[in-house]
């Protein structure tokens, strides 16, 4: 009784000494805030030189932490997609941060003239992001990018899931930037409750849809505005009219770039019942052909951590206890660390898990159809995806599609490379997300753009002033028949 008594007296001292320590620097970035409420353009413009200047001196360094975190990831896949994308949207918001700035003349009605409309873009104040692991840097410092170039502070809670880039990120950002300006918070899952539950001006997330729920009930306390980047089962519809090499080569990329562990790969095919057979063999030989071995091999990823890596074999032992056919890109193959040989499913059933959750690894399920709009029925019966990839030359049959189906971005006849795009906005819809950011559309997610309108010395406001009478109601007439 006295060591549960004493066990429950140290957890409280520690989570008081968490909500401490992270309202503390709520607290230092809030008077920063209200002592700068609008940043001029130099500043922001000096803010994201120095993510860019930490970014580009530290990309090595963030590789190598990233392949401690993973048990193994490719080099180059870490270079590509976590630091040159942070790059690329930094140069990308320093050339247009100016224009972003700039308060926007908008229309005004006929009868609001002569005054006039203006809408100015201002910071929301303290914004706090919420990473994950798979891409841990970009996916804490993308949104970043957004939040500085509109003038904000920044706080950054990372996954626990990835320790040594968490910390190497809490160096580098302390080296380059004061804490009220963006501080990087590390810590367990407790730490991260905590933060979701700070009364911020704005919260972003990214991770699955079952978190983002807490973390959605967990702001409302608050009424703090989110943006939630989720996930889910993101399809690819191939159609009959597709090029079948080119297909199965960028299928298997999307695929098995860092093994799956992305939030829009695709996660299952749709394909016509005749192309089943022939499009599998054709994506196993480009599997094999990107990674001519599995273990061992330095280009290809492991599964982040051995729960993931468990639950994955699982997925797999589930299907194949429940009928499907588990083809493996390189038999015979049994690596020794937390690196998954490719699989593809096929004769796939609705009561396998592996249909019914995210999958997050090199699995991939295959269902062949007859009609397309049974293809399309099937997508639109579950949650909406994040993302949907459509493969063929058929132009009317690709409009069918879009039209027909949601999703939170699209590429044709590839995977993946939607998401890398400044001018367009990335964003789930439903339980795949809500809000979104990249480019402008991040700006203005981490800004209040508020309207203001300018009344003009000359508007004769003073005639619909009471008393009321016969004027008022002329002028009434009138302006129902010119508005």
């Amino acid at each position: 009784m006295r060591l549960a008594s004493a066990q429950t007296k140290e957890t409280c001292k520690m989570d008081q000494s968490v909500q401490e320590r992270l309202h503390l620097a709520l607290e230092l970035q809030r008077r920063a805030y209200e002592a700068e409420r609008m940043p001029s353009y130099a500043v922001r413009r000096d803010r994201l030189q120095r993510l860019l200047a930490m970014t580009r001196k530290h990309g090595e360094a963030l590789a190598t932490a990233m392949a401690r975190d993973f048990g193994h990831r490719a080099r180059q896949e870490s270079l590509l997609a976590d630091v040159f994308t942070v790059e690329s949207g930094t140069r990308h918001a320093i050339r247009c941060l100016r224009r972003w700035m700039k308060p926007r003349r908008v229309s005004t009605p006929l009868h609001f003239m002569p005054g006039r409309n203006v809408l100015m873009r201002q910071p929301l104040g303290v914004v706090g992001i919420v990473a994950p692991w798979n891409y841990p840097y970009y996916l804490a410092m993308e949104p970043a990018v957004a939040a500085l170039a509109a003038g904000n502070r920044v706080l950054i809670k990372p996954s626990e899931l990835s320790p040594a880039t968490s910390e190497l990120m809490a160096r580098i950002v302390a080296e380059y930037f004061a804490p009220e300006e963006m501080q990087v918070i590390t810590g367990d899952a407790e730490v991260g409750k905590a933060f979701t539950q700070l009364p911020l001006d704005h919260l972003f997330f990214t991770g699955s849809t079952a978190v983002g729920r807490h973390v959605a009930q967990a702001a409302a306390r608050n009424l703090t505005p989110c943006t939630l980047e989720l996930g889910g089962k993101s399809p690819a519809l191939v159609d009959r009219s597709c090029n079948l090499e080119l297909t199965a080569s960028r299928l298997a990329f999307g695929k098995l770039f860092n093994a799956g562990q992305t939030c829009v790969a695709p996660d299952y095919l749709l394909v016509p019942r005749e192309l089943v057979e022939p499009l599998t063999q054709k994506i196993l030989a480009e599997m094999r052909r990107m990674y001519p071995a599995i273990a061992g091999n330095p280009d290809y990823s492991s599964i982040a951590t051995p729960r993931h890596h468990a639950r994955l074999q699982s997925l797999m032992a589930d299907a194949a206890a429940k009928g499907a056919r588990v083809l493996r890109s390189h038999e015979g193959e049994q690596p020794q660390d937390r690196r998954i040989v490719p699989a593809l499913l096929l004769d796939v059933s609705s009561d396998m898990t592996v249909m019914q959750e995210e999958i997050f690894g090199p699995l991939l399920p295959v269902i062949g159809y007859e009609r397309v709009d049974d293809a399309i029925a099937h997508i639109n019966r579950g949650e909406r995806p994040l993302a949907l990839y459509w493969f063929g030359q058929d132009g009317a049959a690709r409009e069918h599609a879009m039209s027909q189906t949601h999703a939170g971005g699209v590429t044709i006849n590839d995977c993946l490379w939607h998401l890398g795009q400044e001018e367009q906005p990335f964003g789930g819809v439903g339980a795949s997300g809500m809000g979104s950011y990249h480019g402008e559309w991040g700006f203005r997610t981490f800004s209040k753009e508020k309207p203001i309108f300018l009344q003009s010395r000359f508007a004769g406001t003073k005639l619909f002033q009471p008393p009321y009478g016969a004027t008022f109601e002329r002028l009434l007439g009138l302006l129902k028949r010119i508005a």
